[in-house]
């Protein structure tokens, strides 16, 4: 029989709360149509509207966008205005209120329920800036979005990704000097693992890539660097990285839906990735060559 000792110094599960991806990466804005229009051009399709807010869902393959234009009703987050921003991570996870008390047990701040009747009442956190990051457990057959949803008539619930399209990763500005302080929260609360500075993804080498401990996306921490340094800045989530197989196909698909992209000496397209041009204020997507079959990086 093993003593107290023992069984102290076993060593945490590298995936704490059993992470398995991505469900949803909500945006914010007072101007949601404009914003659809961006998203349906980068291949998203609208199939679903919540049944007493103002969001609507966003899908294509297997990633869902969340548009939410309702008023705020919580302190510390992001306000609706025009300029559309990432408010919100949902994380897939085991057991969400099991994730959630962990969270809370190691320091992260609670966000208050608002769930109203008969909706889902989705346990999240405070995140970067006025960010939040919610847990669900509910993402096979039978989703939060079969619950708290109304599915948009005629429309294909699934339409497929181009290009094979895929979450690959999130990137966060940071405070300069921050980037440990977020390690350690991301290390911390959820098992990721920061991820040596020789191995680099897609066209924009700057910042630490922390790779998710279901080794299905990244979070990329990027901090003020030239005179940005001197400029303030608050710390938020930036954009969304899509992986696909093929950048070149896809740059070339999404050219011929509207879609520009960077094109400078040091920013422009290759086989290793692509940037789209900022719209409506700031809304960018970064492409990343990615093998949609491959686990990411192995130590």
């Amino acid at each position: 029989m093993s003593n107290v000792t023992d069984r102290e110094s076993v060593p945490e599960s590298p995936n704490p709360i059993g992470m398995d991806g991505i469900e949803f990466i909500e945006f914010t804005t007072s101007k949601p149509q404009a914003l659809g229009g961006v998203l349906e051009r980068m291949g998203f399709r609208p199939v679903a509207r919540h049944r007493s807010r103002e969001v609507e869902l966003y899908r294509q393959g297997t990633m869902n966008v969340v548009v939410n234009s309702q008023p705020t009703d919580i302190p510390r987050t992001v306000v609706p205005v025009e300029r559309p921003i990432i408010s919100a991570i949902a994380l897939r996870v085991r057991d969400a209120d099991a994730a959630f008390r962990r969270a809370l047990d190691l320091g992260a701040w609670e966000i208050p329920p608002r769930a109203q009747a008969l909706e889902l009442n989705i346990p999240g956190i405070h995140g970067v800036g006025e960010s939040l990051i919610y847990f669900v457990d509910r993402y096979d057959e039978f989703s939060i979005f079969d619950i708290d949803f109304r599915a948009i008539p005629g429309v294909d619930p699934n339409p497929p990704a181009i290009a094979d399209l895929n979450f690959f990763g999130i990137v966060q500005y940071v405070g300069l000097e921050r980037t440990d302080d977020w390690t350690e929260f991301y290390v911390q609360l959820f098992g990721f693992t920061p991820i040596p500075d020789d191995v680099r993804f897609g066209i924009m080498p700057k910042g630490l890539l922390l790779q998710s401990p279901c080794r299905k996306f990244f979070l990329q921490l990027i901090e003020p660097d030239g005179a940005a340094q001197y400029a303030p800045m608050e710390e938020h989530l930036q954009r969304i990285g899509f992986g696909t197989p093929d950048v070149l196909a896809a740059t070339a698909e999404f050219e011929k839906r509207g879609i520009e992209f960077v094109s400078t000496d040091k920013v422009h397209t290759s086989e290793r990735g692509a940037l789209t041009k900022a719209v409506l204020g700031g809304v960018m997507f970064e492409l990343v060559h990615a093998d949609p079959n491959s686990r990411m990086w192995r130590p």
